[in-house]
């Protein structure tokens, strides 16, 4: 990305490999619903966007293979995050929220946002080589699973530790998940998974083929809210219990979180994953009325990598639901104004392999 709104190919040196390093040969890399936020931003200029990467293991220092416990020709995915290892987040396990691998930190390093001027530069997802940071979180790939769907690692990872880790979703819960986008849909997975007995969604009409993808995926309900009052529908599905958990992956605005809110039953948690700026009044009095729980969550712990990756070797989901997109380097640009809503086309997850030329569509057909 050179500029907002702006990328270009552009031919980078190999690094030289030190002992504590590698080289990856990256066949995927996923976008991001956040990837729409950096192409539209000036602060990341110019980098590598791309962060859901999975490949080969090109190169591989002596020291590296040693601590990383892999070696050259092992097919792998990659967190995006590069935690110190060392600060009381990371010794809890927690190295999410390292400050050291945080791209709201101007000093931090991660991939899919590090700029160009950090060496060697190879620290994004939608080129052919990516460079192996001393600090890289890897997760071992079971040979089977092909890249396209290995590299929703990430998304449905999120859904593991939002629903599950964070919420508590299990048998005889009723989850409610607002947007059936491609977070969304990791939500369902997980939820499904876990044995929730209720698993609706919320959305709009015009979501009427992302309906049935989760529905195929194990929502039991689905919910228009411009055609139905979703607080009566729940009502209805629940025999008035209401919602355990809510969880918001709509993008949609902070006014959906007081809308969220009123599909709680008393005690119950909402989960917020992203927000926008215009500002709406929080719904305090219902917080406090219903002593409910509002929480913000953002990533991946380890071990939701490593279910949802279970969750592809299983075979038990139909996960090339969710893929709907495959295309090379040279649609960069085009992938990512379908994941912004700028070009026609119906996407939920869309992944850029490196090897490809021109475009494979799946659930379009």
């Amino acid at each position: 990305m050179t500029a907002p709104r702006q990328t270009e190919l552009r031919e980078i040196p190999l690094p030289e490999i030190g002992p504590d390093a590698g080289l990856l040969r990256v066949v995927a890399s996923g976008i991001c619903g956040s990837d729409w936020g950096k192409y539209t931003s000036d602060k990341f200029v110019p980098c590598i966007l791309g962060h859901e990467i999975v490949g080969y293991v090109d190169k591989l220092g002596a020291i590296a293979g040693a601590r990383w416990g892999i070696k050259e020709g092992d097919y792998v995915a990659l967190e995006e995050y590069l935690p110190c290892g060392h600060c009381e987040y990371c010794r809890n396990g927690e190295y999410r929220s390292c400050l050291e691998t945080d791209h709201f930190n101007p000093n931090g390093v991660r991939y899919g946002s590090t700029k160009l001027d950090v060496a060697p530069g190879l620290y994004g997802g939608y080129s052919e080589f990516l460079y192996l940071h001393p600090r890289t979180v890897f997760h071992a790939l079971p040979a089977h699973i092909p890249p396209h769907i290995a590299a929703m690692a990430l998304p449905l990872g999120n859904g593991f530790q939002w629903t599950f880790f964070d919420a508590g979703i299990g048998p005889g819960k009723t989850l409610v998940v607002l947007g059936p986008g491609q977070q969304g849909c990791g939500c369902v997975v997980a939820a499904k998974t876990a044995g929730a007995e209720n698993i609706i969604v919320v959305g709009l009409t015009r979501d009427e083929h992302r309906f049935e993808i989760v529905q195929r995926l194990g929502a039991t309900h689905v919910i228009a809210i411009d055609k139905e009052d979703a607080r009566e529908r729940v009502r209805h599905i629940t025999g008035g219990g209401m919602a355990d958990v809510v969880i918001e992956v709509s993008s949609a605005g902070p006014e959906i979180v007081n809308a969220g809110l009123m599909l709680l039953k008393k005690r119950g948690k909402m989960l917020c994953t992203s927000w926008k700026k215009n500002a709406v009044p929080l719904d305090v009095d219902r917080l406090i009325r219903y002593q409910a729980e509002l929480r913000g969550v953002r990533g991946h712990s380890y071990q939701a990598v490593e279910l949802a990756i279970r969750a592809m070797n299983s075979g038990q989901h139909p996960l090339e639901l969710i893929s709907t997109h495959v295309l090379g380097l040279d649609e960069v640009d085009h992938a990512l104004k379908l994941v912004g809503g700028e070009a026609p086309g119906k996407a939920i997850h869309i992944t850029i392999e490196p090897s490809k030329t021109g475009e494979k569509t799946y659930a379009d057909g």
